[in-house]
């Protein structure tokens, strides 16, 4: 559990599945492009049961750390935040919030919480990465907020007009920033 001034960010319980799946079925539109897998994944109340206990396993396991995001003034649960250990020592975050919870801050006092984590035990990371499209400013500005520079994505294997498809009627999808922050000897 990771308390900052106004959160609380903790594992899901599976009392957590209703307020869980309701997030994600009201914002289902607005999150369709930057979280597809986490969607299809729970798209009823019985399939998000079964996330959260795929959830605790992963944590268990060091696979996957995904905490949901409460005010503590009013104990609403207004978001997710996780961070994925991937090779090299580094570690990737994603969030989201309500859309009722964006611009007051509370993604800024999160990824700090979740940044603090990262760098310690278990995950001790060396990097952590965040990916932002790039017609987002607001997600760009929070990474930035807290010390994430932008780096250069890996060189993909195709050039695009080789990726792209005369089958795929999915509109093209805006191009994804990264952001890199590496551990201080503050963190």
């Amino acid at each position: 559990m990771l308390e900052t001034t106004r959160l609380l960010l903790r594992p899901y319980a599976p009392a957590d599945a209703e307020a869980f799946y309701s997030l994600l079925h009201q914002s289902r539109e607005r999150l369709r492009h930057s979280f597809p897998d986490r969607l299809q994944a729970v798209s009823s109340l019985a399939a998000a049961h079964t996330q959260l206990a795929a959830f605790a396993d992963d944590w268990h396991l060091g696979r996957f750390y995904v905490l949901g995001i409460w005010r503590r003034d009013t104990g609403a649960y207004i978001g997710d935040i996780c961070l994925m250990p991937q090779r090299g020592g580094q570690a990737e975050i994603g969030y989201y919030l309500a859309v009722e919870a964006e611009g007051h801050g509370y993604a800024r006092e999160a990824l700090a919480a979740v940044c603090r984590f990262g760098f310690a035990p278990p995950v001790q990371a060396e990097r952590l990465l965040i990916r932002c499209f790039a017609d987002n400013p607001r997600a760009q500005a929070v990474a930035r907020a807290l010390g994430f520079q932008p780096q250069e994505p890996p060189a993909t294997e195709l050039p695009a007009w080789l990726r792209l498809s005369f089958w795929d009627s999915r509109p093209p999808q805006p191009a994804i920033l990264h952001f890199v922050r590496h551990r201080d000897a503050g963190d």
